[in-house]
């Protein structure tokens, strides 16, 4: 009996043993395919492979992902454009190519390779590729790294065989719940030397600029290339240009993703945060974007304008630049002598062309790489072929010439970038000695006459003063602005029958005591604001243009128009402008309790918005965009919507402001797209930060994450990358989901809530935030379901974030308006 007992324990041991080897084992073999909810998993514990399915749904996938992340990043997929079901089975076929086999089965994918052998096997290695070999002789027959996904993963190859044309490139997912390929193709350019290049669809996106050995020279912030693990592998013989990317720390769990809105992402996994976190991203401004200012036009970071001509052009169509539309960029102002008629030439009597020096610069794209030449040779022969337009000397490259048009310029903030040797005519470049006589000359005699000027000026200035009244005007935008003839206030001026209050300057500067710092309310992007009281006792607020300020005329005049057309409980109103000299001045009735923001994420005064107070605000904003967007007189997209731009009355009721970056529609217009795109992080709508596209519905997005704000006290980019969640979304989601939304609440609110209201609104966020603007209810819904009991939609997980989006460098900004990563402008407020 006890060896019968022994002999049955032994066996279950063997028998458990045995299951549990097979559980952990690598390889895949035709008498051990694998079903939904079994893997493999790779010999150092490090890749999983099995099925998969994504947001709950029922569809399979067969994909690799890090075995001890506890946040699933796929990170391969085999059967991208065919899902399978819970049915399905990953097998070796009798023909020795991997498949997957529905419940029937009838092959969903297949490898499809020629072999002489029925003896393979498929191995998952500690890279993350899987091996499909021969079992007897050990040659690969097929690997998963010759099929790339949309990850980058360290040891695999990304890049192209010249000979052959064969290519392994990455391709984004469709959208983060769909892994079928999206728009966005990541790979290199047959250039010498090469560069990385995402295109979208058949058109470029984004590029690198070319390597030099160590990095790529187009990327400037913080991309140190060979140290950041890429490496470039050329093998002339074979014709294979190849970009590696690897990690120097084996234990680091690191991938580089193209991501569905078309961005490389090198994403580390943080242990003690529990997190995935971006280090690096490209691209993630509009100056990164290919072609951006079009053809000899360059992109700056500075300034509230992104897109200049470079030196010695004009734009093509000022038309198009006056709408911020730059993508047709710039022509020569003065023709090249190589370009005149042949009797100029041979008369001797033109001078010369010569090179403009451009410093850090992304070179232009198109370049042709000229060998064996020195920095002096290259000049000579981008001097002696008139087609060239301009060089550059790279060290770790050589001479790289433009022959045609220059396209894909930019210029860095930093020390960083090469430079760049732009051809121009003799005129362009002030060094005819006659002509830079005559300026000296004339600039002295002008100095005379300018300072007679000055002295003259300032005794009228003086004499006016005298006898000028201090009171209030009114001004026509269709006639002349008689107090003031300078330059910036005539280009105020526009044919609108629209009467404003002009308040003369010495009046707003006595109101706020010479706009003293006591007097500060605060500083946007417009400028300080100061608080004042007129004459009268009225008391205002003052807003300042400030000369460092990334707005200017177009939004002083766009706010002050817009305001005084619009009158609603929860609108700011306008009492007045002042323009004098450089001095623009805005005047606002007074809110003597500032803005939302002053409240709300203040540890001491949050105590005061009892949640009576908040829902009244939210609802009260609602109100206020629904004003705007169906009820005014026009149309407007507000498209800076923030807890800064919400203001308080004494009575703590809320009033939307600032004005400066609203659009008008037509009332039958439903959507625009911009090139200029401009707001505040984290509270831009995808399709706006991304396409530039923007209505109703992008302020329903800001609205959306503002009321999430509101009931949660925290700011939405108040979260960072060592953290459980990436942002307020995310954040509320998984709360939502998990049936805990009580617990997404201000705590301070613990006395003072309404359980449904809390709810209701958590809900309602939820709904405007989502990622496809098709989805989110209008303000007049939302307004309807903030004031009712009906049962509203079922949100949808939202999936963009603006931390994900822009790296970490940019979580601690949260009052910037600034520009966001596509084929737009983002401009400073």
């Amino acid at each position: 009996m006890g060896t019968f007992l022994s002999l049955t324990f032994l066996f279950l041991f063997l028998a458990i043993s045995s299951q549990t080897c097979l559980a952990a084992t690598d390889t895949l073999t035709r008498s051990q395919p694998i079903s939904v909810g079994q893997s493999l998993t790779s010999s150092g514990q490090i890749f999983e492979l099995g099925f998969f399915s994504l947001n709950n749904s029922s569809k399979q996938y067969v994909g690799i992902w890090y075995k001890n992340v506890s946040v699933q990043q796929v990170l391969w997929v085999a059967n991208r454009d065919n899902p399978a079901d819970s049915t399905s089975s990953l097998t070796i076929g009798i023909d020795g190519n991997l498949r997957i086999l529905d419940g029937m089965g009838k092959p969903i994918w297949e490898t499809n390779v020629s072999t002489q052998t029925n003896n393979s096997i498929a191995v998952l290695s500690d890279k993350g590729d899987f091996v499909l070999k021969d079992y007897v002789s050990g040659w690969t027959l097929w690997e998963s790294f010759s099929y790339p996904g949309h990850a980058f993963l360290p040891g695999m190859m990304i890049g192209m065989n010249t000979k052959t044309g064969e290519k392994h490139f990455c391709t984004s997912w469709k959208t983060e719940d769909d892994p079928s390929p999206g728009e966005f193709i990541g790979g290199t350019t047959l250039d010498t030397p090469p560069q990385a290049m995402i295109w979208r669809g058949s058109k470029p996106y984004w590029r690198s600029g070319p390597w030099d050995g160590s990095r790529f020279i187009g990327i400037a912030d913080r991309f140190q290339g060979y140290a950041n693990g890429f490496n470039l592998v050329v093998d002339n013989q074979m014709g294979t240009v190849y970009f590696t990317f690897n990690k120097y720390n084996v234990s680091d769990v690191t991938v580089l993703v193209l991501i569905p809105s078309g961005s490389w992402q090198i994403m580390h996994w943080g242990i003690k945060s529990n997190t995935w976190y971006v280090t690096w991203e490209q691209p993630k401004h509009p100056c990164d974007t290919y072609g951006f200012c079009g053809a000899f036009g360059v992109c700056s970071r500075n300034g509230s304008r992104n897109c200049e001509c470079l030196k010695g052009f004009v734009p093509k169509s000022l038309e198009e630049w006056s709408k911020s539309n730059w993508t047709s960029g710039c022509m020569r102002k003065t023709k090249l002598l190589c370009e005149k008629n042949r009797s100029i030439l041979a008369s001797g009597r033109g001078k010369n062309d010569g090179f403009s020096k451009l410093k850090n610069m992304k070179l232009p794209d198109k370049f042709k790489y000229i060998a064996d030449e020195n920095s002096h040779g290259c000049e000579e022969w981008c001097l002696h072929n008139c087609s060239c337009a301009a060089y550059a000397y790279v060290s770790g490259i050589g001479c790289m010439v433009w022959v045609g048009e220059l396209m894909d310029t930019q210029q860095f903030l930093s020390p960083a970038g090469e430079d760049l040797f732009l051809r121009l005519a003799s005129s362009e470049l002030g060094k005819d000695n006659k002509k830079e006589k005559l300026i000296i000359g004339l600039t002295m005699v002008s100095g005379v006459i300018l300072l007679g000027a000055v002295i003259y000026g300032l005794y009228r200035w003086r004499a006016n003063r005298k006898g000028k009244k201090e009171k209030k005007t009114k001004v026509n935008w269709s006639g002349k602005l008689s107090h003031s003839t300078d330059i910036l206030g005539n280009r105020v001026k526009q044919n609108d029958s629209l009467e404003l209050p002009l308040i003369d300057f010495d009046e707003v500067a006595a109101a706020t005591d010479h706009f003293s710092l006591n007097r500060k309310l605060g500083e946007g992007g417009f400028g300080p604001v100061f608080k004042g009281k007129l004459q009268d006792g009225q008391e205002i607020a003052v807003k300042r243009l400030s000369r460092c300020s990334g707005q200017g005329i177009e939004e002083f005049k766009n706010e002050i128009i817009l305001i005084s057309r619009l009158q609603h409980r929860n609108l700011v109103r306008l009492l007045g402008c002042c323009i004098e000299g450089e001095e623009m001045l805005i005047v606002y009735e007074c809110m003597p309790n500032k803005s939302l923001n002053n409240f709300l994420y203040d540890p001491s005064k949050r105590v005061e918005l009892d949640w009576a107070k908040r829902f009244n605000i939210i609802q009260g904003i609602a109100r206020g965009l629904l004003y705007l967007h169906r009820d005014s007189c026009l149309k407007i997209i507000h498209r800076d919507l923030k807890a800064s731009n919400v203001l308080l009355d004494e009575d703590m009721n809320p009033k939307i402001s600032d004005f400066g970056l609203a659009r008008t529609f037509l009332s039958t217009q439903e959507l625009a797209n911009t090139h200029r795109v401009v707001g505040t992080y984290g509270y831009m709508s995808p399709e706006y930060a991304m396409g530039g596209i923007f209505s109703e519905k992008s302020d329903v997005f800001s609205f959306g994450v503002l009321l999430l704000e509101i009931i949660s006290g925290r700011k939405n980019t108040s979260f960072y990358h060592n953290e459980q969640y990436t942002s307020l979304l995310g954040y509320a989601w998984v709360l939502w989901n998990e049936g805990r939304a009580m617990d997404f609440m201000d705590q301070t609110l613990a006395d003072s809530f309404s359980l449904g209201e809390v709810v209701r609104c958590i809900q309602v966020a939820l709904l405007c935030v989502q990622d496809h603007a098709a989805d989110r209810p209008t303000m007049s819904n939302v307004v309807l379901m903030l004031n009712s009991e009906t049962d509203c939609p079922h949100p949808k997980r939202p999936t963009f974030t603006f931390q994900s989006l822009l790296g970490s460098e940019h979580q601690s900004q949260s009052n910037d308006t600034v520009n966001v990563i596509t084929a737009s402008i983002v401009e400073g407020r």
